[in-house]
């Protein structure tokens, strides 16, 4: 089914429409969700209220663009809300449980399938490191670069999900880059691992 036909069977009420669409694209938007809030549980959640968002707004979409980069403009917004939002609650988080949390996630986002714990373990912190300096972008900087180098999209893709140009995604990831590059030379420098 392609994503006119979607598009209009969800105007009509679809059930079978929406769970095409949540089927279809579901990865791409829990991957965008998680590449902004590092939270697997949050992206999933955000996920959801995205799909709900789509079928309750959607005869206000005007195919001027995909169907995906609209779902992208959501999961972005939303996830930045969620951050937002989450910054207030931040305070009240104890060290000793956003230590836990970085270990637990670090032990997601490693790939490696080696016997060696110490090169398992330098993985990982060498995951953290890297997250905590995407996350340390400037907002429009941190969209561009997940939505480059996770989701691989395009620029001129970037620029319809975050309503920009094409020069000022290009600007937006050469700082993102530049600032990643002082960051993580600094931590060499300091011999962070």
């Amino acid at each position: 089914m392609s994503d006119t036909d979607i598009i209009e069977q969800l105007k009509q009420g679809s059930e079978a429409a929406f769970k095409t669409l949540v089927d279809t694209h579901q990865k791409l938007v829990v991957n965008t969700c998680y590449g902004l809030v590092q939270n697997r549980e949050d992206a999933e959640d955000i996920a959801q209220d995205v799909f709900v968002e789509v079928y309750r707004n959607i005869d206000k979409f005007r195919a001027d663009a995909k169907l995906s980069t609209w779902l992208y403009r959501i999961a972005v917004n939303r996830s930045l809300n969620h951050i937002r939002d989450n910054k207030k609650r931040k305070w009240f988080h104890s060290f000793e449980d956003e230590v836990a949390n970085k270990r637990r996630e670090a032990m997601q986002v490693s790939t490696s399938n080696t016997d060696e714990p110490e090169y398992e373990l330098e993985n990982q912190q060498r995951a953290i490191i890297l997250r905590e300096a995407i996350n340390s972008l400037p907002q429009n900087q941190k969209v561009a670069f997940t939505l480059s180098k996770y989701e691989e999209l395009s620029y001129q893709e970037i620029a319809e999900v975050m309503d920009l140009s094409v020069s000022s995604v290009e600007s937006l990831l050469f700082r993102a880059k530049k600032g990643l590059q002082k960051k993580l030379y600094k931590c060499y420098k300091k011999k962070c691992l």
